[in-house]
């Protein structure tokens, strides 16, 4: 899993460069992915995911276990 969030998902995308001319040449945007650990107070242990700044925006936001049930119902992460 190179490059795709483990939390929301987002991976890379493609499309066009358009010159002043307007000659077309393929690029890809990468998504922003940092290698970050937490803590799982229920489990008493540390895990490393790979995850974007809008994900950890939302491990923020919503709680870690809720965004890690989310990311394995959604099939973004099979096991942490």
């Amino acid at each position: 899993m190179s490059r795709v969030c483990q939390i929301t998902g987002k991976s890379v995308m493609s499309g066009n460069n358009v010159s002043h001319s307007h000659k077309k040449t393929r690029r890809k945007w990468y998504p922003n992915l940092l290698n970050k650990k937490f803590y799982l107070e229920q489990e008493n242990r540390w895990i490393t995911l790979k995850i974007s700044a809008n994900g950890l925006r939302l491990i923020n936001k919503i709680g870690l276990e809720n965004a890690l049930s989310r990311a394995v119902k959604n099939g973004h992460l099979s096991k942490y």
